[in-house]
């Protein structure tokens, strides 16, 4: 079918719902009969609660329960001990949010404490190699280190980061005829069906979650944590519905994070610039009930064409709450160190950096043996410097300055793997002309309703205007976590394949049908457009189609997945990320003054929101690089900074001049619509990015983000 609605720079179909309120967020479903819960946290990061006093909350006027037994629930920790700071130990459940948010503050606990370790850095705690996170070797990097003509060897460090949309957990739990509807913020509502079902002791099918407008995420809700089950809970054990909309400060403690870190990297190379040897360990933070890890040494392995590669993943469990996903988890971080110390091997080789990275681009996946689907990174790195003005800088640190200002230009490379995974669509046609396409997906900001919309329009031929794109709902049809960069090439994918199931139906029945003008034509031959089907000499129609049939609409349900593909090939999305930043020599401040990426991400479905993407990456490789930071007091795991207040992200005065330009390619390798994941790689490759051009402003290698100020001076 000939495209005409993928491509254009369509808005959000949703926008206006958003910027005039009548968007209904999780916590804004009016519920006949709502009660209000407000969780009780522990101020104490290890040990038993020995009694709770609740009493005095009980006594205060609209406080109808509090619920402190959850023995009967199945949660991700033990319910029977403390295992982080701020662990729920009581629900209060008033008539009021305010009645239940004083009420909590009544409720008195005494504890029996026992010793707790907080701190990634603490003597004597043992760390652990991962099920999931083999070591990893091929050729002798031990010895291409040792015999290396020139060698960097840099330890660096990372901050614990918190999850900070606009958008506060929320759930509202009702039960109607021992069956359990949510509403939830969720990136995937068909996990928090299950997870919730486990957890209750129930059947899946009992569960229903509805999450169709999310305020952000960012991989804080792809879990579902205390506050969804114990709202779900507080429901059955009250009779009434019970909604729990956690506050910021217990933002912090109640969900993930992404965990700090700790990395030592050295590259070998002959002076030309091969590199030759790589050795990587990284550590990171974990809680002692449950092991978390993510894609750390990724690209340490697999980004550039070394034959010596070492890589080490350990986890160190201390007592804290799970860390999760965060935008470009994993990878962001083992980027860092990879690209912090290829900017240091050009710096030490006099080579310019773009230069280097291309004189050790791999032919091949060195770590499977596969081939490349597609790997555009050459076209990114020379779009990239081209549009950036890569060619104005000058090597030597230091040596740029605007009146007392040191300025510097830093680049680095993204990748992130393209990720894909079974998915369901229903599609249907109605009588009027209109069509929806549903599947159990989420859009937590990048505009998933749009671009799915897009492309079952083009693959139904008809209108955007005509189509709808419904998602946000467990019972519809299965799709993935909302994450990870894998709804477009996923969900798109599962809606193009039934849509072209439901069109060619319809040309079925029309070429078949002795009322139809196109009895009897080849189907082949029929083309649709604005829901007409055409052949040479006769037209027929949908509304037609359905009118004779006698039918208010037809669906069908189809599905799709990737099968085996990731044994064949290696798709993965690239990027080159430019940088500009200026230096106080005398107060220390940093300030990115501009920022340019090139990428290579397949084809792209909806430009305008894919630059959207870019930004908000951006945007957020920004916070990582020089603001965000959690602060943890480590004699009891409380978090110092759990608030907006005291939390630094990036606001609009922190942000100048960014853009993006995406390369014209498609990856039909990796699925029938030929798109690879942007919503994780816009984030990679930033904070490397801009640490190297402070490297460039004022010859200071910084190797801990964020970068502070008093490292400056």
């Amino acid at each position: 079918m000939a495209t005409t609605v993928v491509g254009q720079r369509l808005s959000r179909v949703d926008a206006r719902r958003k910027v005039t309120g009548t968007a209904t967020y999780s916590a804004e479903h009016r519920v006949e009969g709502l009660l209000y819960g407000v969780l009780v946290n522990c101020t104490v990061a290890r040990g038993t609660v020995s009694r709770i006093a609740v009493d005095a909350a009980l006594g205060h006027p609209g406080v109808l329960h509090v619920l402190t037994d959850f023995g009967s629930l199945r949660l991700a920790h033990p319910v029977d001990r403390i295992a982080f700071y701020g662990q729920p130990i009581a629900v209060v459940v008033a008539e009021t949010l305010e009645a239940a948010t004083h009420g909590a503050s009544l409720v008195e606990a005494t504890y029996e404490r026992q010793d707790a370790v907080t701190d990634l850095d603490a003597a004597g705690i043992p760390s652990q190699t991962p099920a999931d996170e083999p070591d990893y070797s091929r050729g002798d990097p031990a010895g291409a280190l040792a015999s290396a003509q020139v060698k960097v060897d840099l330890e660096l460090t990372s901050a614990r980061e918190n999850h900070n949309p606009i958008e506060l957990p929320s759930t509202i739990a009702r039960w109607q005829d021992g069956r359990l509807t949510l509403w939830d913020k969720s990136q995937w509502s068909q996990g928090a069906a299950r997870t919730v079902a486990g957890a209750l002791g129930i059947a899946v099918g009992d569960v229903r979650v509805h999450n169709e407008f999310l305020g952000g995420g960012f991989g804080s809700a792809i879990q579902t944590y205390d506050h969804v089950m114990l709202a779900a809970f507080a429901a059955r054990e009250v009779g009434k519905p019970v909604k729990v909309v956690l506050t910021r400060r217990q933002f912090f403690y109640g969900t993930g994070f992404r965990p700090a870190s700790r990395h030592r990297i050295a590259l070998g190379s002959s002076t030309a610039g091969r590199v030759s040897a790589l050795t990587y360990d990284v550590r990171i933070e974990n809680a002692r009930y449950q092991s978390y890890t993510d894609g750390l040494t990724d690209l340490p392995q697999f980004l550039y064409g070394v034959p010596n590669t070492r890589t080490a993943y350990r986890v160190t469990p201390v007592d804290v709450q799970s860390p999760c996903s965060m935008r470009g988890p994993g990878v962001v971080l083992g980027n860092f160190a990879l690209e912090t110390a290829m900017d240091q091997l050009a710096h030490e080789l006099a080579v310019d950096p773009v230069e280097l990275r291309l004189r050790n681009e791999p032919t091949q996946d060195e770590v499977n043996q596969l081939p490349f689907s597609t790997r555009k990174l050459r076209e990114c790195y020379e779009t990239g410097a081209r549009r950036f003005g890569w060619s104005r800088r000058n090597a030597k640190p230091g040596s740029r300055t605007d009146g007392d200002l040191l300025i510097g230009m830093g680049m680095a490379t993204a990748s992130y793997h393209n990720n894909r995974r079974d998915c369901s669509a229903r599609a249907r046609i109605h009588a009027d002309g209109t069509a929806e396409v549903f599947a159990a997906s989420a859009d937590m900001g990048p505009g998933t309703t749009t671009s799915v919309m897009q492309v079952a329009a083009d693959a139904l031929g008809l209108p955007a205007s005509a189509v709808t794109f419904r998602l946000g709902d467990s019972s519809y049809p299965t799709a993935p976590l909302h994450a990870a960069a894998t709804t477009m090439a996923s969900v798109g994918s599962a809606a193009h394949t039934t849509c072209n199931a439901l069109r060619t139906e319809f040309v079925r029945r029309a070429v078949a049908d002795p009322n139809s003008p196109l009895h009897g034509a080849n189907p082949a031959d029929v083309q649709v457009r604005d829901g007409r089907l055409e052949a040479p000499g006769a037209r027929d129609s949908y509304q037609e189609i359905l009118r004779r049939a006698g039918l208010p609409s037809l669906d069908i349900t189809g599905n799709w997945g990737p099968g085996d593909a990731d044994s064949k090939i290696s798709t993965y999305g690239y990027g080159a990320v430019f940088a500009e930043v200026s230096v106080d020599p005398l107060l220390g401040l940093v300030r990115v003054r501009r920022i340019f990426a090139a990428y290579d991400v397949g084809r792209v479905i909806s430009p305008k929101l894919a630059h959207s993407q870019a930004i908000g990456g951006m945007v957020g490789g920004i916070g990582m690089a020089l603001l965000e930071g959690t602060v943890t007091d480590h004699r009891d795991g409380r978090i110092v900074n759990a608030s907006l207040a005291d939390y630094l992200v990036p606001v609009n005065a922190d942000i100048t001049d960014l853009d993006a330009a995406f390369i014209n390619t498609e990856d039909p390798q990796a699925d029938p619509i030929g798109v690879k994941g942007l919503g994780e790689i816009t984030i990679v490759g930033v904070a490397p990015a801009i640490g190297n051009a402070v490297f460039n402003a004022t010859g200071k290698r910084l190797k801990d983000l964020p970068i502070r100020p008093e490292a400056l001076l």
